[in-house]
């Protein structure tokens, strides 16, 4: 039984000490090419958690999942617990993303 508990707590620190790759997997290589749009430039996004500024002031971030034509689909919108959101891309003034951390 003893050995068991040992066993368990060994395992333990082992899995707490491996690196979480969903921290790296959000930071995303953001580079303009000639002829992008916004469009363009969320598309190669996808996945990715960014900051959308809009033109009428507010800021909304999310992980960019959908981009369609005229609307792109924001997941896990931050600062808000189980929500999703759709912003028009005509909307968008600039798009925010984390490219590197400390």
């Amino acid at each position: 039984m003893r050995l068991s508990g040992t066993l368990a707590a060994l395992a333990f620190v082992l899995v707490s000490c491996l690196p979480l790759p969903a921290a790296h997997a959000q930071e995303a290589k953001l580079e303009v090419r000639s002829g992008d749009t916004v469009k363009s430039v969320l598309e190669r996004l996808v996945g990715h958690r960014v900051s959308l500024v809009l033109t009428t002031g507010p800021e909304v971030a999310g992980i960019v999942t959908t981009v369609g034509d005229k609307l792109v689909l924001l997941k896990d919108l931050t600062n808000r617990e189980f929500f999703d959101g759709v912003v028009n891309i005509d909307q968008i003034g600039a798009v925010i993303v984390r490219t590197r951390s400390r």
